[in-house]
Formats: C-alpha cells, structure tokens, sequence
C-alpha cells in the first residue's frame, strides 16, 4: 500500500470518527448541554469556595493578629512611666482582659481554620492570666481538642498545670503521659517528660521525678533538656 493510499484511508476513518461523534452530539445535546452546564457550575462553586476561604483565612489572621498586638503590649513597670505615646498596661490581667475578648472572638468566627484553633488557646491563657480558671480550662479543654496538633499540646501542657494548680494531680499526669506518648514540634517528648517530673518533684515523689530526669539524661545526652535534667539529678 502505497504512502497516498495511507493518508487517504487515514482521512476517511477521521472523517467518519468526526461525523459520528458529531451525530451522537446532534442525537444528545440535551444531555452535553446539562452536563456541560454542571461542570461550569462545579468549577464556579469549587473557584467560588477557594476565594471565600482565602477571605476568610485573611480575616482570621488579621483578628488574631489584632488579639495579640495588645497580649504582646508592655505591662507599666514600677516607677518606670510609659514612654510617649506607647500603650501599656498597668498589669497582665488588665491587659489580658483587653486581649481575651478578640481571642474569643476569632475562636468563636473561625474555629475550624487555624487561626481560629489558636485563638482559642489564647483566649484559655489569657482567661487564667485574668484569674478566672473556670473559664480558662472551658477554652484550653476545647483547644486540647483541636484539629491542629501543634495547638492541642500546648494547651494540654496548660491544662495539666491548671489541673495541678488546683489539686488534681492524677489529671495532670495523665496529661503529661498523653504529651509523652503523642509529642508534636511543639512540645517534644522530653518537653512533657521534665514538666511531669518537675510534677512529681513537687508533689513529693522524688523517687519518680529521679527516674524520669535520668531517663532524659540518658536518651538525649546532647540537648538541653539532657543538661536540665543533670542539674536536677544534682540538686541544682
């Protein structure tokens, strides 16, 4: 077979492949139109949520942004005045008052994005900053449950002080077990291990507190939390 025959046999199959899909088109435009009509709907839905998202994204970030420009405000030292035009406060728990209300906030509007999981941390920290630990372990209790990993520790770090703070030793170890057993970046294994031997050491378990800062010692010789651990050991 000739090079001309070839070309010929090849345009009639395109030709017939063209006139049939255009027959079975012709034969089913009701249904390429509504398909073609839903697949433009989802890609709009779909474009529309990524732009309502990143909105909203935004506004969180800014919120949470606001919250903690004042929690990072300067306390007023003693007679020491603020200088000109700078903004203080005149102790943590007024300035975390001005604070936990945006913290709250952000919580409250954005709790599934993780600005929102942050802000509720924060609004927990700056509730026991105010004094009010009720309210501060609803917030932390909440946060311990988040989505994002990283905030779930440290708010179980927060939730295990509070818990020792007020006499439930045995929740707060078991905090600190939970935090072992799952570390995050945020809070590393030994991390948890010296804050709960620091718990034992105060609670009058020194045997315990012992057995865990040479744990430490042993299996992260190199770190910090090696060289903290030592000094416990020595009594420093």
């Amino acid at each position: 077979m000739d090079t001309q025959t070839r070309h010929a046999l090849k345009q009639d199959r395109f030709v017939t492949a063209t006139t049939s899909g255009l027959d079975w088109v012709g034969e089913n435009r009701a249904a390429v139109i509504r398909w073609s009509i839903a697949v433009v709907l989802f890609l709009a839905v779909v474009a529309a949520g990524i732009v309502v998202y990143e909105q909203r994204d935004s506004a969180a970030d800014r919120l949470l942004g606001q919250a903690m420009d004042i929690y990072q405000t300067p306390i007023t030292q003693p007679n020491q005045p603020a200088e000109p035009g700078q903004t203080t406060y005149p102790s943590a728990a007024a300035r975390a008052k001005a604070a936990y209300p945006l913290f709250d906030q952000v919580a409250n509007q954005y709790g599934w994005l993780n600005a929102g999981a942050m802000g509720r941390y924060f609004a927990g920290i700056t509730a026991l900053d105010m004094g009010n630990k009720s309210e501060a372990e609803t917030d932390l209790t909440k946060a311990a449950d988040s989505h994002d990993g990283s905030v779930a520790s440290l708010a179980k770090v927060a939730l295990a002080n509070l818990y020792a703070q007020t006499g439930r030793t045995s929740q707060a170890v078991e905090e600190f077990r939970n935090l072992i057993a799952h570390p995050t970046t945020a809070v590393p294994k030994p991390a948890a291990q010296l804050q709960l031997a620091d718990l034992y050491a105060s609670t009058g378990q020194q045997e315990e507190a012992r057995r865990i800062y040479a744990e430490i010692k042993d299996q992260d010789k190199d770190t910090e939390a090696a060289q903290i651990a030592t000094q416990k050991l020595q009594g420093k």
